[in-house]
């Protein structure tokens, strides 16, 4: 088996809803921080206790980590309206598999900026990383779908896309709104971006210009 078949060997379909149980731990994992304030410090990413500390788990622990109910229910919004679909069409595992490596990858590179610009006040918290690879992933798989934002306003799942990237840059470059991860909101756009044609020969502009 070559390498390329290796990797894009498809997982036996099954459908779990992973989604809620997703759901479910950055629930617990909120009330935990929220009865145990320190445990943030132990499970949220900052460079100096991930690295001198030699606390490596955070570049994965973090993505479970909320900052507030509205960081939360924000978050949590998003996996479930775009998770839920996603997961119905890849399958349990592949969903997972996304979700979890763009939320660690997310962390690692961010990690890697921190360090290299001398970031280290920082705690990096919350699944918005993951989330929107799984954005990026549901306008790949729907490309005809309509979001309506706000409930009023009708957007294509690709536009939409294209626009937060934008706005995304935007304020990263710009220096505004600061206090959001928008690196890491680009690096989780990046990387399943990456995945799509790694894992399954799929160039996102390609699908979205073919269909429509």
């Amino acid at each position: 088996m070559s390498f390329t078949n290796l990797i894009r060997k498809p997982f036996r379909y099954e459908f779990r809803n992973t989604t809620l149980i997703l759901l479910g731990i950055n629930l617990l994992v909120f009330i935990l921080t929220y009865t145990f304030p320190n445990a943030t410090a132990y499970l949220a990413l900052n460079p100096v206790l991930a690295v001198q500390g030699k606390m490596y788990w955070q570049v994965f622990t973090y993505q479970f980590v909320h900052g507030g109910l509205s960081h939360l229910i924000s978050n949590m919004i998003g996996l479930f309206f775009f998770g839920i679909a996603v997961e119905r069409r890849l399958g349990s595992k592949e969903f997972v598999l996304l979700y979890l490596l763009s939320g660690t990858l997310c962390g690692i590179l961010s990690l890697a900026v921190y360090l290299a610009t001398g970031t280290t006040e920082v705690f990096l918290m919350g699944a918005s990383g993951a989330v929107f690879a799984i954005l990026l992933a549901y306008a790949i798989l729907y490309p005809n779908s309509i979001i309506y934002i706000w409930a009023i306003i009708p957007i294509p799942a690709p536009i939409l896309v294209i626009g937060y990237a934008a706005l995304e840059t935007l304020y990263l470059v710009t220096g505004t709104n600061q206090g959001v991860a928008h690196g890491t909101h680009l690096i989780g756009l990046a990387v399943c971006w990456l995945y799509f044609v790694v894992r399954f020969g799929i160039n996102p502009f390609r699908a979205w210009f073919k269909r429509r």
